[in-house]
């Protein structure tokens, strides 16, 4: 899907009232009215930084659904951070039924260490296991003091940059290999040629990649583990000159907690997001939830879910609720990680395991001659 382009969506109600939460939250939704009897069902969530707001709602919605369809009240609680970390604390031993997590790299993971996970995983639901999409854009404050308008401006020497961390926040990953592609593609003209071209041509708009995305880094004052904690970092504390973020980020600080104060900057090429969900098959099979986490995930596509997912800023799937919110994000040219980086686990081994580029993007950042 080359250059593919997001098509436009509309906002609608929010329920969010702050965005100053920590690391880690855990969100109880009972069916409202059944008073303090216990849930007959419980399911755990691990979920990636900024979706604390989505899945509440969305788990309220679920209870209901669930319950009017099989009699059974169920709690869904919520455990939020870095998609990186999450990954961790599910090997580690987190019982989680279910992982909503940025990437797929973070799964596939999960799959691999623990076996927790069946490695078909992302062939079970529609659209690889991704019932919505993203992409990556700049906050910046009101007025667009510095004038930013694409991903140049953010290597300039009066520009502070605000991104989290890669080494554990999904959300940074995106934001990292968003303005690689961007490099390449100003290189290049067209991301087509990185087939079309001869290795050398290829390289050197490699090198000329590194150096770029470097100059950014070289800008960053803050890297905070997860994506809610820059956004914090950059609305709540008032660091930075740019926010590079999830746009649902983006967008709910504009609109509901600082639009005096930040506005949304659409760079000219960014990246597809698509973040994924999964049962947890070892999890599920031991506290006998399945049939449930199975109906949790497949309720994500159901137009009701669409509509919620719309609600909180990230956009829908299904093309009908699509048509639903055409006013509020803006089109942009997009790329994927399979189109520019061969998959994520390509991407994840050149660019963030240890000793990868970006290790050696900070180790030049560190190094006393730089």
């Amino acid at each position: 899907m080359p250059n593919a382009t997001l098509c436009v969506f509309s906002h609608g109600r929010r329920y969010l009232k702050t965005l100053a939460l920590g690391a880690v939250v855990a969100v109880v939704v009972i069916f409202p009215g059944c008073g303090k009897r216990e849930p007959e069902l419980v399911l755990l969530n691990a979920s990636y930084d900024p979706t604390r707001e989505l899945y509440k709602e969305l788990n309220a919605s679920f209870a209901q659904y669930w319950l009017t369809k099989t009699g059974q009240r169920v709690e869904i609680r919520q455990s939020h951070g870095g998609s990186g970390k999450q990954a961790r604390a599910v090997i580690d031993g987190l019982q989680a039924d279910v992982v909503t997590l940025a990437l797929a790299y973070d799964i596939d993971v999960i799959a691999a260490r623990t076996g927790l996970i069946g490695k078909n995983w992302q062939e079970r639901l529609p659209h690889r296991s991704c019932p919505y999409v993203s992409t990556i854009v700049f906050l910046v404050r009101r007025g667009n003091p510095k004038n930013i308008q694409d991903w140049d401006d953010l290597t300039r020497p009066d520009v502070e940059v605000v991104t989290p961390n890669p080494k554990t926040s999904g959300g940074a990953r995106w934001n990292y290999l968003a303005a690689w592609g961007y490099a390449l593609k100003r290189e290049l003209g067209d991301l087509s040629k990185l087939k079309n071209s001869s290795a050398h041509e290829v390289q050197k708009a490699q090198e000329k990649a590194f150096q770029f995305v470097r100059a950014i880094f070289s800008r960053v004052k803050v890297m905070d583990t997860g994506a809610r904690g820059a956004t914090n970092t950059f609305i709540q504390r008032g660091i930075g000159d740019v926010l590079i973020a999830w746009e649902n980020e983006a967008l709910l600080a504009t609109r509901e907690l600082g639009g005096a104060k930040v506005e949304l900057v659409m760079p000219s090429v960014s990246i597809l997001a698509e973040p994924p969900v999964a049962v947890v098959d070892g999890v599920v099979d031991k506290r006998g939830t399945r049939a449930v986490a199975e109906a949790y995930l497949q309720f994500l596509y159901t137009p009701e879910a669409q509509r919620i997912i719309g609600r909180h800023y990230y956009r829908p799937i299904d093309p009908a609720v699509a048509q639903e919110f055409a006013d509020v994000f803006h089109p942009v040219a997009t790329f994927t990680v399979e189109e520019v980086f061969g998959g994520w686990a390509k991407a994840q081994k050149e660019h963030f395991d240890d000793g990868g580029t970006f290790d050696r993007i900070m180790d030049v950042q560190a190094s006393p001659s730089h």
